[in-house]
């Protein structure tokens, strides 16, 4: 315990990090303490109390974020950032952090899709805040460096480097390994040299042109990214809840989004893209070699079939003339009389 606070005023008050150190436990801490409460409530468990809904309207607890990030943010303004008071809107802000994200998706989508797959963003969004502000507080020039010190160069050499290979690590999809990258230095580089993601921003800018690198990271995604997306689902499901697999409320237009989405992310392999490539370019040669020669005439005691009888309909119609339709029997039609009456007898008179 002694080791650990002559660490925290070394490394932490005498390097005047003490507010940001606080805004981090604050962004934890109310994380942790929302996403438990959630769920708390999504269990419907009795004793925890529920949603706050006054009159019938559900706030939802970004609303909270916002005025602690309000209370922080102004507050800091306000005493000048004097101590005692910077370190206490340090954790109201780091606290409002932790609200205001936790319900990213929510903003991002204006729709209540906390419980449904789009929620997971609100998780990244999370992590990447974390991950961020974890980096402020270990970094050093131009990220906490005290003026009357010595500028190490060669570490601030290292550090926009690093941040440089973990910006070209998430262009290729690679979000743990980048977001991670920006802790420890050598993970993002390894992600930096490895091939992209078939979906990624990078893929598309750089693989369009290149087949065979687009396989590959094909075949890649297949065999290595799907254990790896298995773990992560696991991982999210164990920190922030599974979501609902038909949320409640969700409209169809986001159902709709999601299987459009699907369905486009999904990228079809190189061979599969040719064979589609071959059998439309053979069924658009059948249909050329079926369709009659422009100006000719058809052929004697040929009746035309029901494409040039549409076509020919299409013409009737463009002209303004009325068309006529051939009445089929429909078999409700009244049957003649088998024994037909004898009309009666008229006479004729000449005159």
């Amino acid at each position: 315990m002694t080791t650990l606070l002559d660490g925290y005023r070394e490394h932490i008050v005498a390097a005047h990090k003490q507010p940001l150190f606080l805004l981090l436990v604050g962004f934890i801490t109310s994380f942790v303490l929302i996403r438990f409460s959630v769920r708390m409530i999504r269990a419907k468990v009795r004793w925890w109390p529920g949603n706050v809904t006054p009159g019938g309207l559900h706030i939802h607890h970004m609303v909270f974020g916002l005025g602690f990030l309000l209370t922080g943010g102004i507050g800091v303004f306000s005493t000048y950032g004097g101590h005692p008071w910077i370190d206490v809107f340090g954790l109201l802000f780091g606290i409002g952090c932790g609200l205001v994200l936790d319900e990213f998706a929510l903003i991002l989508h204006l729709d209540d899709v906390y419980w449904s797959a789009q929620g997971r963003k609100s998780v990244d969004a999370v992590i990447f805040g974390i991950l961020c502000t974890s980096l402020l507080l270990v970094g050093y020039v131009p990220l906490g460096v005290v003026p009357s010190q010595e500028t190490r160069w060669g570490l601030v050499t290292v550090i926009s480097v690093n941040a440089l290979v973990s910006v070209i690590t998430l262009l290729k999809g690679k979000m743990w390994t980048g977001l991670l990258g920006i802790l420890v230095p050598g993970l993002s580089w390894i992600g930096a040299i490895r091939l992209a993601r078939p979906s990624s921003p990078w893929a598309r800018w750089r693989y369009a042109t290149r087949p065979r690198r687009r396989a590959r990271a094909l075949r890649r995604e297949r065999r290595l990214h799907r254990r790896a997306d298995i773990a992560r689902t696991w991982l999210f499901d164990l920190i922030a809840g599974a979501p609902d697999k038909l949320p409640a409320g969700h409209p169809a237009a986001h159902r709709v989004a999601e299987r459009m989405a699907a369905r486009a992310s999904a990228h079809l392999d190189a061979h599969a893209a040719r064979a589609l490539a071959r059998r439309s370019a053979r069924l658009a040669d059948r249909r050329s070699a079926a369709a009659p020669a422009p100006g000719a005439a058809p052929a004697v005691g040929s009746e035309p079939g029901p494409r040039p009888r549409a076509q020919q309909r299409r013409r009737t119609v463009r002209a303004g003339r009325s068309r006529t339709y051939a009445v089929r029997p429909t078999g409700l039609e009244p049957r003649p009389d088998r024994h037909p009456r004898p009309r009666p007898h008229t006479r004729r008179i000449h005159r």
